[in-house]
């Protein structure tokens, strides 16, 4: 389904209606009910001059009767100022979006809902997508909503680790940018309560962004030959993990539940979307903190300093 167009559809006919409604509707409405009004003080003058109160009244719901809104109008120009804003917010600011998976745990858990910044990395066109005025790019550390490449009416959600031109390597368990490996510190027990599995959990520095990641010790950290869904010229798997070089225009991202994640290291490289791609591509949650509105994950508030959205 196709939210975004149908949205853009609604507030249009909701917008047309309320146009007329102000322009054409409103005033004949308002015209009609003057004269019924009028006409009905000229048949009961002597009684509204004594001010009978039930005859006052009976003027007054002639006058509201004539002028009330037909049920197809409230239902149209009456819902257009709620529609329009909706629109508004969901195409230019933010839009909702539910966690799918565990592949983010511990940041994020399933049923997580959040809110995603739709303007950080540039203000784009609704249902289009194209990009009109562009104000930045994914940095590593960001974590993105995007769609899957091997099935675009997906959403997937990951972190950027690697940007274009970096060199990425996953060797026992810990991540390496151009050959420097980023810091992981506290060794803490972290159980996924759907998987029932007991986690390692770490935090990790990823090029000055502290976050929580998960890993599973019984995983080996090389990526088994058979789940591999889309080899590419730039990867080389090795017996303790991989390297790839981060073409120009394409990035690398990772779950953060690291043994647990179907991310780049299966599919390849997320590339920058062209004018013509789906809605949202990478999305940057809202800067310096995910909005967390409920979850079973979130129990107080749980916030992230570099969740943002990335359309290119």
């Amino acid at each position: 389904m196709n939210f975004p167009l149908i949205l853009l559809i609604l507030t249009v006919v909701t917008g047309i209606f309320w146009v007329l409604e102000r322009r054409s509707f409103l005033p004949a409405r308002k015209a009609r009910a003057e004269e019924a009004a009028r006409r009905f003080e000229a048949d009961n003058r002597e009684a509204i001059d004594r001010g009978e109160k039930a005859v006052i009244d009976a003027r007054n719901d002639l006058y509201a009767r004539e002028i009330r809104q037909p049920w197809w109008l409230e239902y149209t120009a009456g819902l257009f100022p709620v529609i329009a804003i909706v629109f508004f917010v969901r195409s230019f600011l933010f839009e909702p979006f539910r966690i799918p998976s565990g592949s983010m745990l511990p940041t994020l858990h399933v049923g997580d809902f959040i809110l995603v910044n739709k303007y950080e990395y540039g203000i784009r066109l609704p249902v289009t997508n194209w990009k009109i005025i562009p104000l930045g790019s994914p940095q590593r550390g960001d974590v993105v909503v995007f769609k899957y490449p091997m099935d675009e009416s997906v959403d997937y959600i990951k972190r950027v680790v690697g940007v274009p031109g970096d060199t990425i390597e996953y060797r026992n368990k810990v991540v390496y940018v151009n050959g420097v490996g980023q810091k992981q510190a506290g060794h803490v027990d972290f159980i996924d309560t759907h998987s029932h599995v007991t986690l390692d959990q770490r935090e990790e520095t990823l090029s000055g962004v502290e976050h929580m990641i998960a890993v599973d010790g019984r995983r080996p950290s090389w990526v088994p030959a058979q789940a591999i869904l889309k080899k590419v010229p730039e990867c080389t798997y090795t017996n303790t993990g991989f390297i790839c070089k981060v073409p120009e225009g394409k990035y690398f991202m990772m779950g953060d539940n690291r043994d647990n994640s179907e991310d780049s290291r299966y599919w390849g490289f997320e590339p920058r979307r062209s004018r013509h791609a789906h809605l949202g591509e990478l999305r940057r949650h809202v800067p310096h903190r995910l909005l967390p509105l409920s979850g079973p994950g979130l129990t107080d508030t749980v916030w992230n300093n570099n969740a943002r959205s990335f359309d290119s």
